[in-house]
């Protein structure tokens, strides 16, 4: 049996009809825009809940703390909306770096963050170390499972961003720009080294840990908008 096909033009036209009718597509520079917005508000937001909320202290408390008492809500959104918008990112993240040194582990390593940041705002830690206001001094006397889940998953996402740094720096180092490449590292040596000050329970953990992933994660929305003006 004969089968009738399509002018080239015709075909065309055809497939651009399907596409249209499939829905417009998350383009790259919105799923960009994602991981830009992700870690300056996730910032931000811990800053001013530190700032505001009764007995919290930055030394000794980790802002993951923030997420336990009446206002604890308001960290866990927070931890839950920089996850989603992480994840998403990755996506153009993905398409930016297509072909390019860290094309590969960079957009799977920031998903891998997203999705450890969501889990950890949904696993909340236990109060402890007189925070919230009323809990006594000290570690609690057990751990909870969420308490448990929360560790496990702050490990994956410090692992992921601190990975995901180095990759970016190498990229930058190929492309000859030393200066992004050098920041690139700093910026993932601050999240290890607070990571593993805040574990040894020396003094003043919290507050360096709080310094090393606030600085991770701004510098990844400084290299995804980078990525997006020229995307």
């Amino acid at each position: 049996m004969a089968t009738t096909q399509l002018p080239a033009p015709a075909a065309a036209a055809s497939g651009a009809a399907r596409r249209a009718a499939a829905g417009p597509r998350f383009g790259t520079p919105a799923s960009l825009a994602c991981a830009v917005v992700a870690g300056p508000l996730w910032v931000a937001v811990s800053a001013a809940q530190a700032a505001a909320r009764e007995g919290f202290e930055p030394t000794r408390h980790p802002l993951s703390a923030l997420a336990t008492g009446s206002l604890g809500w308001v960290q866990i959104a927070n931890f839950v909306v920089a996850g989603v918008l992480i994840a998403a990112g990755a996506t153009g993240l993905r398409r930016a770096l297509a072909g390019a040194v860290g094309g590969v582990w960079v957009p799977r390593l920031a998903r891998t963050a997203g999705f450890g940041m969501i889990a950890a705002g949904l696993l909340t830690m236990d109060p402890a170390d007189g925070f919230p206001v009323g809990t006594r001094d000290g570690p609690p006397e057990t751990l909870s499972w969420h308490a448990i889940g929360h560790m496990a998953a702050g490990s994956v996402t410090f692992a992921a961003l601190i990975a995901a740094g180095f990759v970016l720096g190498r990229h930058y180092a190929r492309q000859g720009r030393r200066g992004l490449a050098a920041a690139s590292r700093t910026a993932a040596t601050a999240l290890l080294v607070g990571n593993a000050w805040a574990m040894s329970g020396a003094s003043g953990g919290a507050l360096v840990l709080a310094v090393g992933a606030s600085s991770m994660l701004i510098w990844l929305a400084a290299a995804a908008a980078r990525l997006r003006r020229t995307a």
